[in-house]
């Protein structure tokens, strides 16, 4: 994990694996498809009938990556995902 330049405003940038399944990887279920090709731009998963967009579910992946990888780090989340104050430092303010 980097830290970024703006850590006095509560920020952290995050890189993930350039070879995590984003695409492949439904958002809901987690199952992962084998192959997809580029020209697909929206399909429903096999295993649980959702349909997706998808750079959504790309996005969508990459965001609960992004938010596990803040948690693991020992860092609060937010509701939204972005890095928050301790909720004993925000009763103080």
């Amino acid at each position: 994990m980097m830290e970024s330049p703006n850590r006095g405003q509560g920020r952290v940038d995050m890189s993930i694996d350039q070879w995590f399944a984003s695409s492949k990887t439904c958002s809901c279920c987690g199952h992962k498809l084998d192959d997809l090709p580029l020209k697909v731009r929206d399909w429903q998963f096999p295993s649980c009938s959702t349909q997706h967009d998808r750079d959504i579910n790309a996005a969508l992946n990459i965001r609960a990556q992004g938010v596990f990888k803040l948690k693991a780090a020992g860092l609060s989340v937010s509701a939204n995902g972005g890095k928050r104050k301790t909720s004993h430092a925000l009763a103080a303010a």
